[in-house]
């Protein structure tokens, strides 16, 4: 009968630095942890949309120039209708959804230029 190899009892798993707000920490990180998608600075050029949902109204287009907080369009999720502004000043390079599309969260849902 074979045997399987035992691990050694005093053996520790690597240990690595972690960062958080300046404190740094020794830990082991998790497989789930280490496969996670790692942050990117979200983009301000992209309306990206944060949840799930309808689009239920467009009220801009292509080549419309946009004061920041103007209203871009009405996303529906959860029975809840969201209205979505421009984060900046611009002109509108392409809008990607149209009404009645049913989109995920992360689409990028408006570009400017």
């Amino acid at each position: 009968m074979k045997e399987s190899p035992k691990q050694d009892q005093n053996e520790v798993p690597e240990l690595k630095k972690l960062v958080v707000q300046g404190d740094t920490f020794l830990t082991r990180y998790t497989k789930k942890y280490q496969q996670r998608k790692s942050w990117s600075k979200p983009d301000p050029k992209k309306v990206v949309s944060f949840i799930p949902g309808t689009i239920r109204q467009v009220l801009v287009r292509a080549g419309d120039t946009v004061a920041a907080a103007d209203k871009l369009l009405v996303l529906e999720a959860m029975k809840m209708m969201n209205s979505i502004y421009s984060p900046i000043n611009g002109k509108i390079r392409s809008v990607t959804v149209k009404e009645g599309d049913r989109i995920p969260k992360g689409t990028v849902m408006i570009e400017f230029d």
